[in-house]
């Protein structure tokens, strides 16, 4: 996993994978705030099955009703745009049980909790890379309480880039 701000990542370019850089540049280069919800393509509709991004709008969970999810195609760029969320996250591990088989459409797999548990706030500008190892739990309420609006975007990006 790597966190940060896209701002800040910026000056640090040479550090991430260059598909990591891009896809920071591409968060970089537009209001999401301003933009509809739904699927955009960083490279183009044509490279849609390499990388894209999904647009969402919700509102923030109480933590017991997140389940945490990991993917084995597709690697997460996590970005919020407006409002603030907590991810739970931990590394992938055999004493994980499974709230729900793998489903290949979706490319996700369900956990009931995640073994062990940490927390981190993406808030407006920050970002949280998340790896097929790095099985994670978003949306979760911050101390402000549940039913808070978060404008996310998420950058998936095939592993095969990696």
């Amino acid at each position: 996993m790597i966190i940060g701000t896209v701002d800040a990542a910026a000056k640090h370019e040479a550090e991430y994978p260059p598909v990591i850089d891009e896809a920071l540049a591409f968060l970089r280069s537009q209001d999401f705030t301003k933009l509809a919800e739904g699927r955009y393509y960083p490279r183009g509709k044509e490279h849609g099955e390499e990388i894209f991004a999904d647009v969402q709008r919700y509102e923030t969970k109480p933590a017991k009703e997140c389940y945490p999810e990991a993917h084995k195609k597709y690697a997460d760029v996590q970005f919020v745009a407006e409002g603030s969320e907590y991810i739970g996250w931990c590394p992938f591990s055999p004493e994980l049980e499974e709230h729900a088989s793998y489903n290949d459409v979706y490319d996700i797999t369900f956990y009931e909790r995640l073994v062990p548990e940490s927390t981190i706030m993406l808030k407006p500008g920050s970002f949280a890379v998340l790896y097929p190892e790095d099985v994670h739990a978003p949306r979760m309420a911050t101390e402000e309480g549940p039913g808070r609006p978060v404008t996310k975007v998420v950058v998936k990006i095939s592993v095969d880039l990696l």
